[in-house]
């Protein structure tokens, strides 16, 4: 059976909850034999729904909902009126399950009238290629690739099996784009770093020479823009997950399984670990080594190296009144002669003992 049908099984007859059980290492709680074939949230679901719970604050929703199934902890299998599967964590569960009810169908390889391919392009007879795309010459399309419409893959690039370019993404020249990624609309994969030299009064540009290679399993958001390497190559490692419109700086290096929120930008030859979590409006200086498993909460300006791993990162100010705002803005100009200050103090307290 191709994916497709399959899809359209799923969505004419749902899964059934006790096989997502047996498959996911979950407990059923009620109906073993209820089918599920939508997700929705727990106040607006209905018959043939699955929906979860993962998140407390969410939970005064739960004795009220019309779901069919619900995921959620044992804990709060109590309150669930609904059929239930209980896990470990049901927030990864939802996911997988919703992975299956709502899996891309396989679409035959096809090359669009409006695609324009160099002739030197290999192109895998299970690609497709949508209206208005570009291949460059000498460009790899790997197998049931989908380039969609509007992208330009740059020439000498290659695109892995299963790989998807959703709409006008731009994958520069040499880039080399693994297995199973997905980039979305707008994404940037390989422009000029930024790299100039001063001259008195004037920049030089330094040719950035290195490329882009993407590791397998990436996903790549709207509008982030991944540049190449200055010399040597930037490395997104496999399993990385980047929100949109992020800046990722020439020569930098993401370590595997690092998930990075919207609007952060990592400036040229940082080296962040694995397994790290990136919030959001995240700055990061340049040439820093960040440890393995470091989580980085929004909005903090990272201008350190960070070498100890598992640590826990802020630096924002939360927001507070305007009006005791600004009086604290005031007085944090003041700090340093505040400081200076108590140094004398305490230097007189000193002298006095």
């Amino acid at each position: 059976m191709s994916v497709a049908a399959a899809t359209d099984e799923v969505a004419t007859a749902g899964l059934v909850l006790g096989d997502l059980a047996t498959r996911f290492g979950c407990e059923v709680i009620g109906d073993p034999d209820a089918r599920v074939r939508r997700v929705a949230t727990l106040a607006s679901a209905g018959d043939g729904d699955l929906a979860f719970l993962a998140n407390p604050k969410y939970r005064r929703y739960l004795k009220q909902t019309r779901a069919t199934a619900v995921v959620l902890s044992d804990d709060a299998a109590g309150d669930c009126p609904a059929n239930a599967l209980i896990a470990k964590d049901p927030y990864v569960i939802y996911a997988r399950i919703a992975q299956l009810l709502y899996a891309t169908p396989a679409l035959p390889g096809e090359r669009h009238a409006g695609a324009m391919c160099d002739p030197s392009a290999v192109i895998s007879d299970s690609a497709r290629i949508g209206p208005g795309a570009v291949v460059e010459a000498n460009a790899v399309i790997g197998e049931r690739a989908r380039i969609g419409p509007n992208c330009v893959v740059g020439h000498d690039s290659h695109i892995g099996d299963d790989s998807v370019l959703v709409a006008s993404v731009t994958v520069g020249h040499g880039a080399r784009i693994g297995r199973r990624v997905t980039l979305h609309p707008g994404a940037v994969i390989g422009a000029d770093g930024f790299g100039y030299a001063r001259d008195d009064a004037q920049w030089v540009k330094v040719p950035q020479v290195g490329s882009v290679i993407i590791g397998d399993d990436v996903d790549v958001g709207a509008g982030t823009t991944i540049d190449r390497g200055a010399v040597e190559d930037t490395v997104i490692e496999e399993g990385v997950k980047l929100d949109n419109q992020i800046q990722i700086g020439h020569n930098v290096r993401v370590g595997a399984h690092t998930i990075i929120a919207a609007c952060s930008g990592v400036s040229g030859s940082t080296v962040i670990g694995k397994r790290c979590l990136i919030g959001g409006a995240v700055g990061f200086v340049g040439h820093l080594n960040i440890a393995d498993d470091v989580t980085i909460t929004g909005q903090t300006m990272v201008n350190r190296s960070i070498t100890e791993p598992g640590g826990v990162y802020s630096s924002a100010l939360p927001m507070d009144d305007a009006v005791r705002w600004r009086k604290n803005s005031a007085r944090f100009r003041k700090l340093d002669d505040l400081t200076r200050t108590v140094k004398r103090l305490e230097k007189r307290l000193e002298d006095d003992d």
